[in-house]
């Protein structure tokens, strides 16, 4: 069973990571570097969401 603890340190974790790729992004010299970086940062906020919506329903849910 996943704990709200440990949903909160990953979404701590992914947002922490969501920001140095786009301070990356923002000083990527090449066209590579720059693709492969927001093929990252995509999938980084995509997680980062994912783990925001199973927080939000772990805290919803009323203790039994």
């Amino acid at each position: 069973m996943t704990t709200i603890r440990f949903l909160a340190q990953e979404l701590y974790r992914l947002t922490r990571q969501v920001e140095e790729l786009e301070k990356a992004l923002r000083g990527a010299a090449s066209e590579n570097d720059r693709s492969r970086l927001e093929a990252e940062l995509f999938q980084a906020r995509r997680d980062q969401e994912h783990y925001r919506s199973l927080l939000a329903a772990k805290k919803e849910r009323p203790v039994v």
